[in-house]
């Protein structure tokens, strides 16, 4: 928490230069250059800048280059203001972005974020100038979220660039940007972005009073604020959204939701979530609608694979062998003859063993990766049915059952469908088809109890007469022209467009 007894700066510069060196004991990259500006008449002053975070070059040239050549100090007494630093940054310094800091606490907090604080003999005020200059990574396409056809761009850890690239799509006077520090040591700056004709008003409260609420020393990545203001942590399933895309966080907006986005990190967080925002990607509404409806659909019928597959294999052979074809069955129960192993062990150690793959190869960059997710995979599955440990039906499962979660478009939902398969797995191998149904129920009564910022999770299917306009973008997308509203489920005001 901020601490609330300020110091105010005092008029003998040489008092405040010792306070700052004594907040900033042992941190040499703080620069304090002593300066003693104007043409007939002196002044001293100071400038107070972090080596390696400000544009020296811009506060040099614009700043103290022009305190030394065009600061006339007995001009300024006769006909500028009372206050000294305010007529000197109104007359003699030609920065942008020019504010009066008022105490030592709010001196340190620009320092730190990048800014110089020019301070000034007699003054008890200083002067902020903008300088944020630190080196940045370059406007690139998101490796995670890649479509054939869209914009190419992506978020960077800069907070400043990610808001420009959003309000270059929205050029709207009611997208509204309000910006906030968290973390008492760290200070990160996050800012809510909310289109204000079009945002739930409900939603939008709840955002920032749980933002305002959060008492943390440090975040240092977006998904810190993720797992701090989502309504249930222990759920498997994500209630935020979140994108590196600034054309999906754009739609978002569009759509009457709050974004969230914060410093150090290319992630930004889309508020409230609903379980079908996380099987669409961006490049539904790239294609033409027939395609984007084929697509669509194939994820749907991917995502019971997902979950399920492992379990019906377990469950099958071990409880339901009967429910198999003759030929089958007899040629399942030939494979499993020479296994030493159950089959719920066999879906165990195969699902074991792609979970490996999978995360070895997230961990090798470029393409070696990929290479070691294929031949890894081929070689295990082949070695361990030619050793005798699995049976081939059980490496086909389990490839499906993987290929299949390859196509959910959020790596999140996607992480949360594996962890619920696992579930599934135990309730196939002690109860059967009976567990796997009990199982079903109790997903299923989850998903319709789950909240997200007060959004039923299964919206609109959770309502279906109200919303059942939103139906036009679940399961398949219509055309454009047929989605003419807004989603209801958000409580928006209605409109056309996208």
């Amino acid at each position: 928490m901020k601490n609330n007894v300020q110091t105010a700066i005092e008029k003998d510069l040489n008092k405040n230069i010792t306070k700052l060196k004594e907040i900033f004991k042992d941190v040499d990259d703080i620069i304090y250059r002593h300066i003693e500006a104007g043409q007939n008449k002196k002044i001293k002053m100071a400038v107070v800048y972090v080596d390696g975070m400000t544009n020296k070059e811009s506060v040099s040239e614009y700043a103290v280059d022009n305190l030394f050549n065009n600061l006339d100090l007995e001009e300024l007494e006769k006909n500028a203001d009372k206050e000294l630093q305010g007529a000197i940054a109104k007359t003699s310094i030609s920065v942008l972005e020019v504010k009066a800091v008022l105490t030592l606490e709010d001196a340190v907090d620009k320092i730190l974020s990048g800014e110089t604080v020019l301070f000034i003999d007699t003054c008890t005020k200083a002067i902020m100038l903008s300088s944020r200059g630190w080196p940045m990574r370059g406007v690139s396409e998101p490796s995670t979220e890649t479509v054939l056809r869209g914009a190419r761009d992506g978020f960077n850890e800069t907070m400043k660039v990610n808001l420009t690239l959003i309000r270059r799509r929205i050029r709207d006077p009611k997208l509204k940007i309000k910006y906030i520090q968290i973390g008492s040591r760290s200070k990160t700056d996050v800012a809510i972005l909310y289109i204000e004709d079009k945002v739930n008003k409900n939603v939008l409260e709840a955002v920032q009073k749980r933002l305002d609420n959060i008492d943390i020393e440090a975040v240092l990545e977006s998904s810190y604020i993720e797992e701090l203001i989502e309504d249930d942590n222990f759920s498997p399933f994500p209630q935020i959204e979140n994108t590196e895309r600034p054309d999906a966080a754009a739609s978002a907006l569009l759509e009457g939701r709050v974004v969230i986005a914060v410093d150090n990190t290319p992630t930004v967080l889309m508020a409230p979530a609903i379980f079908t925002a996380f099987m669409q990607s961006s490049e539904d509404y790239y294609e033409r609608w027939l395609s984007a409806c084929m697509i669509r659909l194939i994820r749907y019928i991917a995502l019971p694979i997902t979950i399920l597959l492992p379990a019906m294999y377990v469950a099958i052979t071990s409880f339901h062998p009967n429910m198999l074809p003759t030929e089958l069955a007899l040629y399942v129960a030939a494979s499993r003859a020479n296994v030493p192993f159950p089959a719920y062990f066999e879906a165990f150690l195969m699902e074991l063993v792609i979970e490996l793959i999978r995360e070895a190869a997230l961990r090798i960059i470029g393409p070696v990766g990929s290479t070691i997710g294929l031949v890894g995979g081929l070689v295990v599955g082949q070695s361990s049915v030619e050793a005798g440990l699995i049976t081939p039906l059980a490496v086909i499962v389990v490839a499906l059952t993987a290929i299949a979660s390859f196509t959910i478009p959020s790596y999140n939902f996607s992480t949360s469908l594996r962890m619920i398969r696992f579930a599934f797995i135990i309730l196939a191998a002690t109860m059967g088809l009976f567990g796997i149904s009990i199982g079903l129920c109790i997903l299923i009564i989850h998903l319709c109890t789950l909240k997200s910022f007060g959004v039923p999770y299964m919206s609109p299917f959770s309502s279906f007469v109200e919303n059942r306009n939103d139906l036009k973008d679940t399961l398949i997308r219509h055309k454009i022209n047929n989605m003419v509203h807004k989603p209801q489920y958000l409580q928006s005001k209605r409109e056309k467009g996208l």
